[in-house]
């Protein structure tokens, strides 16, 4: 007996069925899906009419493929890669018309999303046929759903990956089930979790057959994708690696008007040696002082800062006195451990000597649990507050210790403490990821970086590479606390580092994925193209298609 999935999917397999069904009843009504492009495609026409004139003045630039998925990554790629034809550029906008990356959609609504997509994004292709014939640029889409998978590796009738993209696709599936299930650990007997990981698996080994197979018979010059860690979005950026294809990935950080972004690695990354090598030799300003002052003491003050609507605490700095008898801390020195949010992909893949977050925090608070010579503060994070549904750092600590000493102290996300308090209070700064790291050291208080960071390695951290070495460091610096103050050459590299991070990394961009519809009203892509837009936003551009990383000092 046929369920109603069941009946779906027969029913997108017949030769015009999804086609059909769309035209006569889904095409003209107001979509009820979460998978929605109506905004898209009322305002694409009108920026198509504005991009006209720069193309045909334009100089003929690269061939490149920009791979988006999820529909608000799609709509601010449709706009992205107008833009860049509008500099000359030959754009394939490569769209997966996926809502729920870790759910089996049945074969007629996946269909009938991909036509969804197609007619969103069909002014794209009024851009005038004799631009085409004439070699000048213009966006061409097309659909992942319909890429054929790669045909040299098969294995009978069956495609079959290279070894290199196969442990690919097994890594980046790992990492799916991880930020999808939003826990470090993926229990395979468990249903819900093999469910997952399996089909991640399934539809991650589908994106790089296709891919490879587009790419190696298209050749494009330079590769786009958001994000470039996770998802297909991590598996496509892989195989343009794997064939050796520049590839930009690219991501967001709180700020308006902002984009981070990276050339042939995940931006997720944060890979920042460029950034180092050709900036953090540069000396420190008093205005560069200034600036990074107001940023920090804006923080500690739970204020917004800048075109961010962010707060980075919930509750203003109260002082050190204050919080220490808040918390009932005595004179016996302070090490403050700060935790990431789980689930952010920020985190994944960060493993150093630990196997996970989870396991680091696990075995550093039981080592603590035998040192009551010092107090433990662990700061869970407050953006926990924003992601409930993760698996809390607090309960981590919790299940490692039953029953937690009175010289370990846990701050839960949503308690009234301020991390600068802490920070101001602390003798020693623990840190996976988290940029509370730097802001640590920037005050002379030493850290020990646990995890793969930004900042790891930079000269003002102590960077273990196994839990021998990381346990001989706790051991030594516990020894004797006040000689580990970081000296002044120390906090003036914490310092520089932090600008180049906070100021320099990102860069001028007019549209954020959040807030997207708000930042187009304030720059139409006619606007970007001006050359008002050009002299704000025109160097990021060339470096989202793989020119050299430059500054203008």
């Amino acid at each position: 007996m046929l369920n109603k999935t069941s009946l779906r999917n027969f029913i997108g397999e017949l030769p015009l069925a999804a086609e059909l069904d769309y035209t006569l009843r889904q095409k003209n009504r107001a979509r009820r899906d979460h998978y929605n492009l109506a905004r898209l495609a009322k305002s694409l026409p009108q920026a198509v009419e504005q991009v006209e004139p720069f193309v045909q003045k334009a100089q003929p630039g690269k061939n490149i493929l920009f791979f988006a998925t999820l529909h608000y990554w799609i709509e601010q790629a449709a706009y992205v890669s107008l833009t860049l034809a509008g500099l000359g550029h030959k754009v394939t906008l490569m769209t997966l018309p996926y809502s729920e990356w870790h759910k089996e959609m049945d074969k007629l609504t996946q269909r009938q999303r991909a036509l969804h997509t197609r007619d969103a994004l069909s002014s794209l292709s009024s851009l005038r046929h004799d631009l085409r014939s004439s070699g000048q640029a213009f966006v061409e889409h097309l659909s992942f759903l319909d890429l054929k998978p790669a045909s040299p590796w098969r294995r009978g009738d069956t495609p079959v990956l290279p070894a290199a993209l196969q442990a690919d696709v097994e890594e980046v599936s790992l990492w799916d089930a991880q930020y999808t299930l939003m826990r470090e650990e993926v229990d395979m007997e468990a249903p819900k979790d093999r469910a997952i990981h399996d089909l991640r698996i399934k539809r991650n080994t589908f994106a790089a057959l296709a891919a490879l197979e587009w790419m190696q018979t298209h050749k494009p010059d330079v590769v786009l994708i958001p994000n470039g860690l996770i998802l297909e979005m991590g598996i496509v950026f892989r195989v343009a690696r794997y064939l050796n294809i520049p590839a930009m990935t690219f991501e967001f950080n709180d700020q308006r008007e902002q984009i981070w972004l990276a050339q042939n690695t995940s931006i997720m990354r944060q890979d920042t040696d460029y950034l180092v090598e050709a900036r953090c030799r540069l000396p420190m300003t008093d205005e560069m002082y200034e600036r990074l002052a107001d940023l920090e003491n804006a923080r500690r003050g739970a204020r917004v800062w800048g075109k961010s609507k962010r707060l980075w605490q919930y509750v203003s700095a109260q002082g050190a006195e204050q919080t220490r008898n808040a918390l009932g801390l005595d004179d016996r020195p302070v090490v403050l451990l700060a935790a990431n949010v789980l689930g952010d992909s920020l985190t994944l893949g960060r493993d150093i000597f630990a196997e996970s977050m989870s396991a680091w925090i696990t075995r550093t608070v039981r080592f603590f649990a035998t040192r009551p010579d010092v107090q433990l503060v662990i700061r869970v994070h407050p953006g926990e507050k924003l992601v409930p549904q993760a698996k809390s750092m607090g309960t981590v600590v919790r299940e490692a210790l039953p029953e937690i000493p009175s010289h370990i102290h846990l701050i839960n996300a949503l308690d009234n403490v301020n991390t600068y308090d802490l920070i101001e209070i602390a003798s020693l700064g623990l840190a996976y990821t988290t940029t509370v790291g730097v802001e640590t050291a920037m005050n002379g208080i030493p850290v020990i970086s646990c995890g793969q960071t930004h900042y790891r390695g930079r000269g003002f951290t102590i960077d273990p590479n196994s839990w021998e070495e990381y346990f001989a460091v706790l051991e030594k610096v516990l020894a004797d606390l006040p000689a580990q103050r970081l000296p002044d050459d120390q906090v003036a590299k914490a310092w520089n580092y932090a600008y180049r991070f906070f100021f320099e990394y990102p860069r001028p961009f007019p549209w954020r994925l959040m807030n997207f519809w708000d930042d187009i009203e304030v720059w139409p892509v006619e606007k970007v193209l001006s050359e008002e837009g050009m002299a704000q936003f025109g160097e990021t551009f060339k470096f989202l298609v793989g020119e050299p990383f430059s500054w203008k000092d």
